[in-house]
């Protein structure tokens, strides 16, 4: 690892102060567990996954390498289908010098717009529209949902709207009886976001006096089946 360090170094020409920072900074990369992206096949709607794991991973695990060592690395993880004929054609442009990439980010943006265009679009509308919250926290859905929301077209109000159908009931019913509506995605976040953690907070409370009621002897004269709001 040493010899990988130093040969890092080497490359970038930095001074003895500046290597040092830089050794360091390199040992700190290495040592963190980064994961590697999966094999990107050409689906439409996996590119983008794809593409934000190459770019973490290059940030943290292969800052210090050049950009034809990364560029080829990317392309190392292309594999499959019609996505072997893309990569191809690129390798004999690269290896002619018919082009050539400034930087790993240029190659990841050529990459996600072959491949994804509008189909991920579509595919990330159609599973926005799937999304419900049902049994999980509004912490789990709203993390879900931004992330389908990210490429699917929707903002604005229809964003809104499908964030109200997704989550449950009866904490759609509290925020729209509320004085003031939310207006803003983020507004309808945090507040059904807080709405939900009190919900759960209550449920806990509730169970736990329960709990001491019945060990004390005085156990409730008929159990109500808590439900989801």
């Amino acid at each position: 690892m040493q010899a990988q360090i130093q040969a890092l170094l080497v490359a970038t020409g930095g001074a003895t102060g500046g290597a040092e920072r830089g050794a360091a900074e390199v040992s700190r990369g290495y040592q963190m567990e980064v994961a590697k992206p999966a094999i990107f096949s050409g689906e439409a709607g996996k590119v983008g996954g794809f593409v934000t794991a190459c770019r973490l991973y290059l940030r943290m695990k292969m800052r210090e390498a050049t950009v034809e060592e990364q560029v080829f690395w990317v392309l190392s993880h292309v594999q499959g289908g019609s996505v072997d004929v893309w990569k191809e054609n690129v390798m004999e442009e690269l290896e002619s010098e018919e082009i050539e990439y400034e930087t790993a980010e240029e190659l990841l943006t050529t990459l996600k717009k072959e491949f994804g265009g509008g189909e991920e679009e579509s595919v990330k509308a159609a599973e926005l529209r799937k999304l419900e919250q049902e049994g999980r926290t509004m912490e789990e859905f709203m993390q879900e949902f931004k992330q389908a929301a990210r490429g699917s077209g929707y903002e604005g109000r229809p964003l809104v709207e499908e964030f109200k159908r997704g989550m449950n009931r009866g904490i759609r019913r509290k925020l729209m009886e509320a004085e003031n509506l939310p207006t803003s995605i983020e507004q309808w976040y945090r507040r059904a976001t807080a709405l939900d953690r009190n919900w759960r907070e209550s449920r806990r409370e509730e169970k736990r006096l329960r709990g001491k009621k019945e060990v004390g002897g005085g156990a409730p004269k008929q159990k109500q089946r808590q439900s989801l709001p």
